[in-house]
């Protein structure tokens, strides 16, 4: 019978916007100082906080003990159920290609139709050229931000179609 171990999470408060240089600090504290914190969670969208999960709640406050930006650790343990939904990042199938005709769906050039021209999947961004621009300059934009209207494929295959009426008209 395998016992499931009871997982001590603390909150840490840290200024803002600073979350990620608290977490660096606080995980080289741990590993130099050998302290049991297993981990250092920072939840995407979540400003202020960070979580730490540690044996003790002793282990957690020494890891975190004169580290810049670090505010506190919060008096009351955190039970997992209430972060769980901030930690599972949902991969999207991306199916954005090369040399589709896109329309921006947000910001400034909101409705403006766009080709893309490169596709940065790890920054989730995309770099894209306007249609009715008189000179081609590259935008980069979120993935989020366009809609794909028209497969490069799609534009192959109109032109194929083309060529074949053509050739029939000729006949």
């Amino acid at each position: 019978m395998t016992e499931e171990k009871k997982m001590n999470i603390f909150a840490l408060r840290t200024t803002a916007n600073r979350e990620d240089q608290v977490m660096d600090f606080v995980t080289s504290n741990a590993i130099k100082k050998k302290h049991n914190v297993y981990s250092v969670i920072r939840p995407h969208g979540m400003r202020g906080y960070i979580f730490l999960e540690a044996a003790t709640r002793s282990d957690a406050e020494q890891a975190a003990f004169n580290v810049p930006y670090a505010r506190g650790i919060l008096p009351k343990q955190i039970e997992y159920a209430e972060i769980e939904h901030m930690l599972e990042q949902v991969k999207r199938e991306i199916s954005i290609m090369k040399n589709d005709i896109a329309e921006i769906i947000s910001g400034p050039f909101k409705r403006e139709k766009c080709k893309i021209t490169r596709i940065d999947k790890t920054k989730e961004e995309v770099v894209v050229e306007l249609l009715e621009a008189a000179v081609p300059i590259p935008i980069t934009v979120k993935i989020d931000a366009v809609k794909v209207i028209r497969r490069d494929s799609d534009e192959e295959e109109a032109e194929e179609e083309a060529e074949d009426i053509g050739n029939e008209a000729l006949m």
